[in-house]
């Protein structure tokens, strides 16, 4: 049985992801938006190669949950979403790279550029007006990152397969 890609995103803190999620469902065009809010990994993971799963639970089981800042709010062309950064996603990312280099897309091969949208496939106009909007009272602030989660893509929609918390 062929299954479709894998997609792997962090796991954020429950008010934080709450937070994107609701940011998300006031700008994302309705009918486009049937995902929450999310820090994606790797776009595109082969669902036949199990290894990846004991991969994710070595990397979670020496890892803690750890903080990251939310820095500025950024266009994406057609669309907005808020910068993150963290030296150590960064080098979680670099690990995970290399340990799954035989199986990653050229897009996964790229530096991670971590970022959580909440608008897209909008305008330019509309989303420069939305950064204009937020960029009047936002602060940068931190966010908690507390593991993996991997989906199945769905053509759209994404299918939850399991969740990887770190110790």
């Amino acid at each position: 049985m062929i299954r479709s890609p894998l997609i792997l995103t962090l796991m954020l803190d429950d008010g934080s992801q709450k937070f994107f999620n609701e940011m998300r469902k006031q700008y994302f065009p309705p009918q486009r938006n049937y995902l929450d809010a999310h820090l994606t990994l790797f776009h595109n993971l082969p669902a036949e190669e199990l290894a990846i799963v004991d991969y994710l639970k070595q990397i979670c089981y020496k890892r803690s949950d750890f903080l990251m800042k939310v820095s500025s709010i950024v266009s994406i062309g057609n669309g907005v979403a808020y910068k993150v950064e963290s030296p150590e996603l960064q080098l979680i990312h670099l690990q995970l790279q290399k340990t799954l280099k035989y199986w990653l897309i050229p897009q996964d091969q790229q530096k991670l550029w971590p970022h959580i949208t909440i608008q897209n496939k909008t305008d330019a106009n509309t989303a420069n007006r939305l950064i204009n909007n937020l960029k009047v009272d936002f602060k940068p602030f931190n966010i908690t990152a507390l593991g993996f989660n991997l989906w199945e893509y769905k053509g759209g929609p994404w299918a939850f397969i399991e969740a990887f918390c770190f110790k």
